[in-house]
């Protein structure tokens, strides 16, 4: 059994390839590049790091900071105007579904499928040993 050359992987890395872009009508080379596998990884490292740099900076450096919501650039006030706008909201919420409950109500009654129970007549019973 043959023992693997020690840093093949690092060979790998770094044995050239060429690539090319050929025109398929004429099969003329339009363009070539020679490559490695180090140069692909270096330049694709290079491309994501400019993203993010450009990503960060523009984050950063502008109003976009401001609708962030876990970015904490956010003032007091707005805070604040939050937090009594969503209040203001679930109260709002909360006196619908009470209409709504009572206009499902008056519409059942209406139908005739709910008779509502009279409570004004009551029998109470006398004691006779109490004259009160």
């Amino acid at each position: 059994m043959a023992k693997p050359a020690p840093h093949t992987g690092l060979k790998r890395l770094r044995n050239r390839y060429r690539m090319v872009v050929m025109n398929e009508d004429t099969y003329e080379e339009v363009v070539k590049f020679k490559l490695s596998r180090w140069s692909v990884y270096a330049l694709l490292s290079a491309i994501f790091l400019i993203m993010v740099g450009i990503t960060a900076a523009l984050i950063t450096f502008s109003p976009l900071k401001y609708y962030l919501p876990g970015a904490g650039y956010g003032d007091a006030k707005q805070v604040n105007e939050l937090k009594q706008l969503k209040i203001r909201a679930d109260s709002i919420e909360n006196v619908l579904q009470q209409n709504q409950q009572y206009m499902n109500n008056i519409q059942q009654i209406l139908q005739g499928k709910m008779i509502p129970k009279d409570t004004t007549v009551l029998k109470v019973k006398k004691n006779k040993k109490n004259k009160f």
